[in-house]
């Protein structure tokens, strides 16, 4: 039998319930098992009872005779029972990375247990409500280590210490952590030494991610991978030289007709998005030097909604905002008038999505310490030519839709007694937008004063920077 332990919990009506470790099943009672594992079969139980209450994925059946209660957690760690290569604990866990997307940062303490090659996470009892999910005492969250990566977090990923940082296949990044040295030291050298180990199984568990096509045969790997090689053979000795020379001659001509990516996008199959691309590129293919949404948003918003309340300040629905993405990307007809887009927030925050995922932000990588060293400047005349000269060598996009977004916020403030937005609450709102650094180094927070401050600076002196 596979030594691997139960856990038993009780659910929210006070019934007791045992669970096992690596999440793959729940049973009403503890099972029992007279029966090899590789029998295949699988034991009647109360557990379709219990799936039909509290629907659990079952991935792999595992056979013990160890129950485990949440209080005896840190007796089974120290247990000579588990194997070499497992190991559990509690520990400081936040998703930075999910399936390759930015998640919000937020650490939760967790049970957490290294098992084979996957990693376990579960709340304790009394826990509060974390990224795993529901405030329930059971595994929440497991992670696949075949194939990933494990190393020392760098400051830039977070200012705690001892902060393991790692990787998935899948796309997920983890960072973990424990204020006690010897421990996060153990779990480094645990993760290292099971990715290692795993790490012959990384290719054949992409295969098996794959979908398969419908009616397709389970084929040994091996097998098929010899199969592959001798039909390789076969064609390669049967083609005389006459054939090779014929299929390379047809092969040219096709590459030869195929059209370039530049004419398929000319005749409108490939269609660049709005959302998420170069400023400048975007401004070009309109054949204009501000971006046509740029404009509608403004133009909506000065029409409609400069005496709103918490104009900018106040977020729209995410759900609206996310179908307008869309809708302008797939270069659907918009009008904001329509009664679905009637929550001026809804504009505005779809205005400054825009602008916080353009590739580059307006005010470009390159010259965002130049911005930063004028603002530093202790004379303010100095500081307004020194903001105005930088902003004349901007590239021309990036000036002209400075300009005119500058100009609509400080109407938005000229109308702050109605909307209560002020020059320094715009400034908050739009400097983080606006300006960032490439890389975030240094003080996080030190760079966003000078951020806003800057972004203050320029609405405040509008008409020296710009002109009137």
């Amino acid at each position: 039998y596979e030594r691997f332990p139960w856990i038993k919990h009780v659910d929210e009506q006070g019934r007791p319930y045992y669970y096992s470790a690596d999440g793959s099943r729940s049973e009403w009672e503890l099972p029992k098992y007279n029966i090899s594992p590789q029998s295949g079969e699988v034991p009647k139980s109360r557990s379709l009872e219990r799936k039909q209450q509290d629907p659990i994925v079952l991935t792999k059946w595992r056979h013990s005779t160890y129950v485990l209660d949440l209080n005896d957690k840190v007796r089974y760690c120290n247990s000579s029972e588990i194997g070499p290569s497992e190991k559990c604990g509690v520990l400081n866990v936040t998703k930075i990375t999910e399936n390759g997307k930015k998640v919000r940062k937020n650490w939760a303490s967790s049970w957490t247990v290294l098992q084979g090659s996957s990693l376990l996470f579960a709340k304790g009892q009394g826990g509060s409500t974390s990224w795993f999910g529901s405030n329930q005492s059971k595994p929440e969250f497991t992670v696949d280590l075949r194939g990933g990566s494990v190393e020392w977090a760098s400051k830039d990923k977070s200012s705690k210490k001892h902060v393991i940082e790692l990787k998935t296949r899948q796309g997920t990044e983890l960072l973990i952590q424990s204020e006690i040295d010897s421990v996060i030291n153990d779990w480094y050298r645990a993760l290292t030494e099971t990715i290692n180990t795993h790490a012959w199984e990384s290719d054949e568990a992409i295969e098996e991610d794959m979908p398969e096509s419908p009616g397709a045969e389970k084929h040994d790997k091996e097998k098929d991978h010899r199969d592959k090689k001798t039909r390789a053979m076969k064609t390669s000795v049967s083609m005389d030289s006459s054939d090779q020379k014929k299929t390379r001659l047809k092969l040219k001509k096709f590459l030869t007709r195929r059209p370039t990516y530049q004419a398929v996008r000319d005749k409108g199959y490939i269609k660049d998005q709005v959302f998420g691309c170069s400023l400048a590129s975007l401004c070009q293919r309109e054949n204009t030097s501000v971006p046509n949404f740029v404009k509608m948003c403004i133009d909506h918003v000065e029409n409609t909604g400069l005496n709103i309340d918490g104009l900018y300040r106040v977020s729209g629905n995410l759900a609206v905002i996310q179908k307008l993405r869309f809708a302008v990307n797939h270069d659907e007809k918009v009008d904001l008038n329509d009664s679905k887009w009637e929550d001026i927030h809804v504009t505005t925050g779809a205005l400054k999505m825009f602008f916080r995922e353009l590739s580059e932000p307006l005010f470009t990588y390159g010259s965002f310490n130049d911005f930063v060293n004028a603002i530093k400047y202790s004379d303010q005349k100095q500081r307004v030519n020194s903001l105005k000269d930088l902003i004349k060598k901007l590239p021309k996009p990036n000036h002209d839709t400075m300009q005119i977004l500058f100009k609509h916020l400080c109407r938005v403030i000229d109308h702050g007694e109605a909307n209560r937005m002020t020059t320094q609450s715009v400034a908050i709102v739009f400097g983080p937008t606006l300006l960032r650094p490439e890389t975030e180094t240094g003080n996080i927070a030190v760079h966003m004063v000078y951020q806003n401050q800057i972004v203050e600076l320029i609405l405040l002196e509008y008409e020296s920077i710009f002109g009137r």
